[in-house]
């Protein structure tokens, strides 16, 4: 039987070949320590396109280089110790394998149009996690990580249990509504990927807030009140966040933390009135004026927001050196043409607003 190398070698590229077939793979490894730059280090083995990259990093670890460190425990997708950027995006090295990989990138280079395919040995990419300080290799310090975790105060408060010998007490749905959160296993893939977190070393992380959410919407939990005014605060908290759902692409678990701060937004929202800060004035003016005229006037929004319905008047000068310069370059508009199907779009609002209300 001809060998997939020989046949790559051979004149039978457009073949299909069973995946049962062993592969030769590239892995370029990002290689440095803390006091140095780092390096591409290649490997190339002959894998199963079954194995998972973690079992091939164990492969050049154990057969051809005793240097290389990275982080591993379970190997079942539990403990997210092996998590790393795999060509480009973090996730958990003992759940993806090769030939999904491989597969994912062919698939990213096919929709380039230059793309004409070909046999060419593929190359996986791993590097460290990213917003996180590298150690040696693929290992970081994940002190601000755990250290940010620890500042959302993640546990049920016991004010309760001063009641001796007090059942506490679920329904199945108050039980069910911490499944999704709960499924976390801090395994860092948001956190890395977040771009909040990149440019904004205040923000705690969707990993945090996400373990918020469990908190607030934990029955068993005495402090709700006290919890969302924390996480209220400006853009250390939930307003932090620029929605870039990054984070619920990449995490292994489907906990999507962005969803998990929607939730908690939506709870601050529910409490807290336009003057009361920028953050929750943003978002009420921007609801106010879709349902106004479909989409945002731009005229009134900034100065809605950030003048305070006009009060603040050190904040509409703040805008002004902006306004001058839209004027001077004819960016500013002097009219507004509400969206066509307004009223459509005001009664989907309003709808879900009243659902919103009638909800527990």
């Amino acid at each position: 039987m001809e060998s997939p190398v020989s046949a790559r070698r051979g004149g039978c590229q457009n073949r299909q070949r069973p995946w049962f077939y062993h592969m030769k793979v590239q892995f370029n490894i990002i290689r440095q320590t803390a006091s140095s730059a780092p390096q591409v280090q290649s490997y190339q083995l002959d894998v199963d396109p079954a194995t998972t990259i973690l079992d091939s990093l164990n492969r050049i670890k154990w057969e051809l280089d005793g240097t290389l460190a990275f982080r591993k425990n379970c190997r079942n997708t539990i403990c997210g110790s092996c998590s790393m950027r795999i060509n480009g995006r973090a996730a958990l090295a003992c759940k993806e394998n090769v030939a999904s990989e491989v597969k994912r990138l062919q698939d990213i280079a096919a929709a380039n149009s230059s793309y004409t395919g070909g046999d060419e040995i593929p190359v996986l990419t791993i590097a460290p996690m990213g917003n996180m300080p590298v150690i040696k290799d693929l290992v970081v310090d994940m002190t601000q990580f755990w250290d940010n975790l620890e500042a959302v105060e993640p546990y049920v408060s016991t004010q309760a249990r001063k009641i001796p010998e007090r059942e506490f007490l679920q329904t199945p749905e108050e039980r069910e509504s911490l499944n999704q959160n709960g499924n976390c296993i801090l395994c860092g893939a948001c956190y890395s990927e977040c771009n909040a977190k990149e440019v904004n070393p205040a923000f705690v992380g969707p990993h945090a807030l996400a373990k918020a959410q469990r908190m607030v919407a934990d029955s068993r939990d005495a402090r709700t009140e006290e919890r969302l005014e924390q996480y209220n605060q400006d853009i250390q908290g939930v307003w932090g966040c620029t929605r870039c759902y990054n984070c619920n692409t990449v995490c292994p678990m489907e906990v999507a933390p962005m969803d998990q701060i929607g939730k908690i937004k939506h709870e601050i929202l529910e409490r807290k009135q336009p003057s009361d800060s920028r953050p929750v004035r943003h978002r009420k003016v921007m609801v106010e004026l879709v349902k106004q005229g479909g989409w945002v006037d731009e005229r009134k929004f900034g100065l809605m927001v950030v003048g305070n319905y006009l009060r603040d008047v050190q904040g509409i000068l703040s805008i002004g050196p902006l306004g001058v310069r839209m004027l001077l370059r004819g960016k500013f508009p002097f009219s507004f043409e509400p969206s066509e199907g307004t009223k459509t779009v005001r009664s989907l609002i309003e709808s879900v607003q009243s659902l919103e209300k009638e909800k527990p």
